[in-house]
């Protein structure tokens, strides 16, 4: 088995968005590395966009996409000191903002401390309270309404009456 097979080749899309690079399309990278860490983890692939945020100078979407890698130094933490900024260390917020695959994957401690603390931040869901034999205001609108209409609707026949009516 030579060197070369047992080296992993990229995924296409990680390929696809290296080339791009090289052609100076980083938007296209861009979205082409979200596209994919949509579906599938791929720590080279966060990397490289980390990178790519840092470079279009996106320093918080970088630090969202470094805070899910083992990768450090003074670019990550500014990075991500800046993502935090953003969120306001709304931790449901961060979570939501780091790439699906990332949130999917355990492993992370970072990551998987911030899901903690996200789970726990995470408001209750608001379930409307549904009482059993209530009448709903909306009929209640309605029904008045309706009586309105028809009391008008009287008061105007008797009133046409008059007026054809002679003696009246």
């Amino acid at each position: 088995m030579s060197q070369h097979s047992e080296m992993p080749a990229p995924h296409g899309a990680l390929a696809r968005a290296q080339a791009d690079l090289a052609a100076g399309r980083e938007w296209k990278a861009r979205d082409r590395l979200l596209g994919y860490l949509a579906g599938e983890y791929d720590p080279e692939a966060l990397e490289l966009l980390g990178e790519l945020h840092h470079r279009m100078r996106d320093l918080p979407a970088a630090g969202a996409a470094w805070f899910g890698t083992t990768r450090r130094g003074a670019e990550v933490d500014e990075a991500i000191e800046a993502w935090r900024e953003r969120h306001s260390d709304n931790f449901v917020q961060m979570w939501h903002s780091l790439p699906r695959s990332v949130r999917d994957h355990e492993g992370n401690k970072r990551v998987d401390a911030l899901r903690r603390r996200a789970e726990r931040d995470q408001p209750a869901p608001v379930v409307p309270s549904e009482k059993p034999g209530g009448i709903d205001p909306a009929v209640i609108i309605a029904v008045v309404l309706a009586v309105l209409v028809v009391v008008c609707a009287v008061i105007g026949f008797v009133q046409l009456l008059r007026w054809i009516v002679p003696g009246g």
